[in-house]
């Protein structure tokens, strides 16, 4: 089992600063970001695209030297923050399908997608499937045409038993899942459960670990908030055991989006502990 990073961790360092954030001393390009990917000893990143500077064929080209000469697993993460809008968003759709061949430039196999959001979860969930199983049965087609696997996130708005469903829809090997962690807890679905439902499918990862923020609301979408990987109430091990078991060929990729008030400006600290804690967890599955 390999370990990674996916590049929103350092969001704050790309310049998406939350309301009750502060902006860094210092900014973070991608190559910067890289560097200090490699510095963990990581197998694999996941690039969130909406940090990308560019789509210039020549950077990706740059982009796919720097991944290559590092030796890096690769996932391009398209669809931040609200991917297609729960399949009302045809701009969106659009620059999904033209990030596919984006996706192949930098020698990705894997590209993470969206569907909808926490900013929908509240609406009814089976005209947002329907929309979706819709597009994503055309979208297969054009990831076929590339060799790209789709991997859709559970993003704060569908419990696994809906994901099942929406991957059963579509029905392709080239729709799989991007599983995050966390974001099924903070619907109040069981992480463990649903990976017992979802293992065979899941093409990449996204590993958080979460604790309550007594400094947020409960209705606040980050009341359970980032801590180190092994610090919290999510059992990573047991999903990365799952994961094993079922063959799963990518990169357990530490993702932190809003750490616990205790880690405020921490975030490297926070990533460099899950990298040291996943590595651990890997090795015992061999």
């Amino acid at each position: 089992m390999k370990v990674g990073i996916d590049s929103y961790c350092y969001h704050r360092f790309f310049g998406e600063v939350y309301p009750d954030q502060k902006p860094p001393a210092k900014n973070m390009s991608m190559q910067d970001f890289l560097a200090r990917a490699k510095q963990l000893d990581v197998d694999g990143v996941s690039l969130e695209s909406c940090f990308f500077p560019t789509f210039d064929a020549g950077w990706l080209k740059e982009l796919k030297a720097q991944l290559d000469e590092y030796g890096f697993d690769r996932v391009f993460a398209w669809g931040h923050p609200d991917g297609l809008e729960r399949g009302k968003n045809e701009a969106a759709f659009k620059e999904m399908l033209e990030c596919i061949p984006r996706a192949k430039a930098i020698g990705a196999t894997v590209m993470r997608v969206v569907g909808s959001s926490l900013m929908f979860r509240h609406e009814p969930h089976g005209p947002q499937i329907e929309a979706l199983t819709k597009w994503f049965k055309e979208a297969v087609k054009v990831a076929k045409d590339y060799d790209i696997k789709l991997a859709v996130e559970n993003h704060i708005d569908f419990t696994a038993e809906e994901i099942l469903q929406l991957l059963n829809n579509v029905g392709s090997e080239y729709l799989g899942l991007n599983f995050d962690t966390g974001n099924f807890l903070r619907l109040l679905d069981d992480p463990v459960k649903g990976m017992e439902k979802l293992a065979p499918y899941v093409y990449a990862t996204h590993v958080k670990d979460l604790m309550p923020d007594k400094t947020a609301s409960p209705l606040d979408w980050h009341f359970f908030a980032g801590v180190p990987v092994g610090w919290g109430l999510v059992d990573n091990y047991k999903l990365a055991q799952l994961l094993h078991k079922a063959g799963f060929q990518g990169f357990l990729a530490v993702e932190i989006d809003h750490p616990h008030a205790d880690w405020t400006d921490l975030e490297d600290e926070a990533v460099s502990i899950s990298v040291k804690n996943l590595k651990k967890i890997a090795a015992s599955l061999k």
